[in-house]
């Protein structure tokens, strides 16, 4: 499955909450119909761009997450189970997953840069950047403490207070019960709250 970059941002996706009509996609694209997994990317490409752009605040990391999620989920095409009518809950899952591989690479990039590169440009620190660069690195220590919990909470972290997604229709792509579910939302909360009492309200 080729991705392109950016294809389906310009429009919100069409046919949202058409239950039927993305059962019947998807069981197309499981019996292999290519069309019918394009015609759903188009419909939740946005979303699972914007999830990745959270998680990793990297525009050019959401785009390599939004081509590994659904290279990964057409591999996977006949263990997914569409949740609540909806495909998106399990792309987002996945996406959650492949944002905190690219998160390790690009830090290993980083860490080869500032190893072997060469010394930083000089920064122009006016008000505007100064603030930038402090947003950018408030956002980097959520993420890390996100990436930190064990992964059982990381997940639902990602879906239920990322992403967003209702508490039932995330219980079910993590095959748990919901207050199960809610309970491991809570502890993580807790945990982020008490190292990141200024960003995590």
């Amino acid at each position: 499955m080729t991705t392109s970059k950016g294809a389906s941002r310009a429009a919100a996706p069409p046919g949202e909450g058409d239950a039927g009509g993305e059962n019947a996609l998807w069981a197309a694209a499981q019996a292999d119909d290519r069309q019918a997994f394009t015609e759903l990317y188009h419909r939740h490409a946005d979303a699972v761009w914007r999830h990745a752009h959270r998680l990793t605040s990297s525009p050019t990391a959401a785009e390599d997450v939004l081509a590994a999620t659904f290279l990964t989920t057409w591999r996977r095409r006949g263990e997914v189970q569409i949740v609540g009518g909806s495909l998106r809950p399990w792309l987002l899952a996945v996406a959650g997953n492949e944002a905190r591989t690219e998160r390790r690479r690009m830090h290993r990039r980083y860490r080869l840069f500032r190893r072997v590169g060469p010394e930083p440009h000089t920064v122009d620190h006016s008000d505007a950047v100064v603030e930038s660069l402090d947003d950018r690195r408030r956002v980097h220590r959520v993420l890390a403490a996100i990436d930190a919990l064990p992964a059982k909470q990381r997940e639902a972290v990602a879906l239920c207070l990322v992403a967003e997604v209702p508490y039932a229709e995330a219980a079910r792509v993590l095959g748990v019960s919901e207050p199960t579910l809610r309970s491991r939302v809570h502890r993580a909360r807790t945990t982020l709250r008490s190292v990141l009492p200024e960003e995590i309200r």
